[in-house]
C-alpha cells in the first residue's frame, strides 16, 4: 500500500534545556546542573510522527540561517521528512525555547524567529505539495495568515485540512470555515471558540462549526463524526514517563491513518500517543509502526 502524503505547515525549533536546584533571583547567576538541546516546535514533531509512522511527509516552514538552522534541517531528513520547503529566513534567527527545569518545574522563553516569517506567499509557493497531498495539516506556532492560506489551498484541491489549534488563541471565522478537523484540548477549544472555560468537554464540542477531536489526556480522546454524534475513545493504560510530544504524536498519527476512517485514525493515535509517553523526549519518544503495531497486540485500551 503507497504511504499517505501529508503536508505538514507549521514551526521548527530548537530546544535549550538548563536544569538547576532552583530558579534564579533577578540580577543572580547561579551554576546549573545540566543542560540539553533538542530539536522540536510543533511542526516539525508532527511532521516526525506521521514519518516515523510510515507517512511521506513535506514540511513547511521556516529556519534561520545560522547553525540551529542546519541542524533542525539535518535532523529533519534523517527522519525522512522532505524538507524542501523549508524556506530559509535572511536576517532571522531560527526558532528556539530557553527552557529552566528546578524543583519540577519549568520557566519557558520561546523566540520565535524565522517560524514567523513564514508569510502567505510562502506558503502559496508550495501549493503543488498541497495539491498532491492527502493530508494537509497546520498548528498555531507560525503566523494566522500562512495558516488561513493553507487551509485555502487544501479546500481548493479538495484536500482535508486538520489544525491544532495550539497554542491557544481565539481563531477567526475565516478559518474555521475552512478546518476539516479540529484537534484542541478542552482548554484550547474554549479559547478557540471564544466560549466559557468552564464548559464541559461535550459542551464545548457542539458548538464547534466543523469537527473536533478533543485530547483528554490519560483519558483518551472525544470526537464529533459528521453528522455531529459525539463519540468516545478510551486511552491506553501505559505507565507515564515523559508526557512532553504526545500531543503532537497524536496528531501526527492522526494525519498518518485519516484514511482508514476518523474512529480507527483516532484508536491509532490514542495507542500512539499512550506509547509516546512511555519514553523521555519529544521526538525521541515518538513510535515507528513496527513499535505500534507490537504495542496494539499487547495491550488493552
Amino acid at each position: 500500500m503507497q504511504a499517505p502524503k501529508i503536508a505538514v505547515i507549521g514551526s521548527i525549533n530548537m530546544d535549550l534545556v538548563t536544569t538547576s536546584e532552583r530558579f534564579p533571583q533577578p540580577g543572580e547567576t547561579l551554576l546549573g546542573s545540566g543542560f540539553t538541546q533538542f530539536t522540536g516546535g510543533k511542526g516539525a514533531n508532527q511532521a516526525v510522527a506521521a514519518a516515523r509512522l510510515g507517512a511521506s511527509v513535506s514540511l513547511i516552514g521556516a529556519v534561520g540561517d545560522d547553525g540551529f538552522g542546519r541542524t533542525l534541517l539535518e535532523s529533519l531528513q534523517r527522519e525522512g521528512v522532505d524538507t524542501n520547503a523549508v524556506h530559509i529566513a535572511a536576517g532571522h534567527p531560527s526558532g528556539m525555547a530557553n527552557i529552566t527545569v528546578a524543583q519540577g518545574d519549568n520557566h519557558i522563553i520561546v523566540v520565535s524567529g524565522a517560524n514567523f516569517a513564514l508569510s502567505a506567499e510562502s506558503v502559496r509557493q508550495e501549493k503543488a505539495r498541497i495539491a498532491e497531498a492527502d493530508v494537509v495539516m497546520a498548528q498555531l506556532e507560525t503566523p494566522l495568515e500562512a495558516v488561513i492560506e493553507a487551509a485555502k489551498l487544501a479546500r481548493k484541491h479538495g484536500k482535508p485540512f486538520i489544525l491544532n489549534p495550539a497554542p491557544a488563541q481565539a481563531l477567526p471565522a475565516q478559518l474555521l470555515e475552512l478546518v476539516d478537523v479540529l484537534t484542541p484540548n478542552a482548554y484550547e477549544l474554549a479559547i478557540s471558540l471564544s466560549l466559557p472555560e468552564n464548559l464541559s468537554p461535550e459542551e464545548l464540542v457542539v458548538q464547534a462549526p466543523c469537527q473536533v477531536v478533543m485530547t483528554l489526556g490519560a483519558e483518551g480522546a472525544l470526537f464529533s463524526d459528521a453528522e455531529g454524534r459525539q463519540h468516545r475513545q478510551s486511552s491506553f493504560r501505559v505507565t507515564p514517563v515523559d508526557t512532553t510530544g504526545a500531543g503532537d504524536t497524536f496528531n501526527g498519527a492522526l494525519a498518518r491513518y485519516w484514511s482508514r476512517g476518523l474512529s480507527e485514525a483516532v484508536r491509532l493515535a490514542c495507542a500512539a500517543a499512550a506509547l509516546s509517553v512511555t519514553r523521555a523526549g519529544a521526538q525521541s519518544g515518538m513510535p515507528d509502526e513496527a513499535a505500534l503495531q507490537a504495542f496494539l497486540q499487547t495491550s488493552e485500551s
